[in-house]
């Protein structure tokens, strides 16, 4: 049987230098998604036109800048992550050849060969965040899943998170004793009575 062995990651976009190549529907709905989860992402998007709706979403979204150019090899400089969405896959497989003579990661949208990490599913409710991931297989799958999280996980979780995070801050003890005693007062999450 397949396994999936992608590695979870949440990453703190606001430090982090990502380059969007491409300013049409893809380039949009990446950024979209982007935003709604990192809303302070520090992104400039490059192409050399954006659709209206994408122009819009950026005035919003001041840590965003669109950069109105043909894409060229110096705009890796000082990136971290990119993902390129143009409907030139020649210029899409020039970006992540290019990025990964970087050691960048790089992300070509509806290319999974072309990918050193896939954009999943994601459920926010407050401080908890759930990743789903089906591996590149099927993004269907994933947005079901995250339509059913959301659902299921009540809007009010958010004040369990701080409770037990101030229940965590005044315990005594080692790491395991710790541990020990999180493990006692959360279990009832667990039982289905």
């Amino acid at each position: 049987m397949e396994r999936n062995e992608l590695y979870p990651i949440f990453l703190k976009l606001q430090q982090l230098n990502v380059l969007i190549v491409g300013g049409g529907n893809v380039g949009l709905e990446k950024l979209s998604f982007m935003l709604k989860s990192s809303p302070n992402a520090n992104v400039e998007v490059v192409a050399p036109k954006f659709l209206p709706e994408l122009e819009a979403l950026v005035k919003k979204h001041p840590s965003v800048k669109l950069t109105k150019a043909k894409f060229k090899k110096k705009m890796l400089k000082k990136r971290h992550m990119v993902i390129a969405c143009t409907d030139n896959l020649k210029v899409n497989k020039k970006v992540f050849d290019l990025s990964r003579k970087k050691y960048l990661i790089c992300n070509i949208a509806d290319t999974p060969d072309l990918c050193d990490y896939y954009l999943g599913g994601i459920v926010t409710k407050g401080n908890v965040k759930i990743a789903i991931s089906t591996n590149g297989k099927s993004p269907t799958t994933a947005k079901r899943l995250r339509e059913f999280f959301e659902e299921i996980i009540p809007d009010d979780i958010n004040k369990m998170v701080e409770n037990l995070n101030e229940y965590r801050k005044t315990l005594k003890g080692n790491f395991e004793e710790k541990v020990q005693k999180m493990n006692k007062i959360t279990e009832a999450l667990k039982n289905k009575e």
